[in-house]
């Protein structure tokens, strides 16, 4: 059994590139150790913390839809919902892939987890 190291996805909304096109499956990598330290050089994160995601995910993200190449400014182009989509995608495949969520019984307050699908997920 091979080690999966990338990942389907669609966006909830989708990428419009500047013909017009809307854009909404993908494929995500696993981020490696250099992706996520060599931004942290990067003039734009040094001047804005938050600017780290932009650089990651254009990294990280090898396909969407029928865009030739995955640069900050498609990224900066998505939607707000798409990029916390991604974002949680992101979290998703490099953890452990759950996304659990605590939760209490509002009956008898017996505490448990329940695991979430994220949406948009092939």
């Amino acid at each position: 059994m091979a080690f999966q190291t990338e990942f389907e996805f669609t966006l909830p909304k989708g990428y419009v590139d500047e013909y017009g096109s809307l854009h909404r499956s993908g494929t995500m990598r696993l981020a490696t150790a250099a992706d996520e330290i060599l931004p942290m050089k990067d003039p734009r994160v040094q001047q804005n913390p938050a600017y780290l995601t932009v650089i990651l995910l254009a990294r990280v993200i090898i396909k969407l839809g029928e865009v030739q190449s995955i640069n900050p400014k498609v990224i900066e182009g998505l939607f707000s919902s798409d990029l916390a989509f991604l974002q949680d995608f992101y979290r998703r495949i490099n953890g452990d892939g759950r996304t659990v969520l605590k939760t209490i019984c509002p009956k008898c307050e017996y505490e448990f987890e329940v695991e979430v699908a994220g949406s948009g997920e092939v």
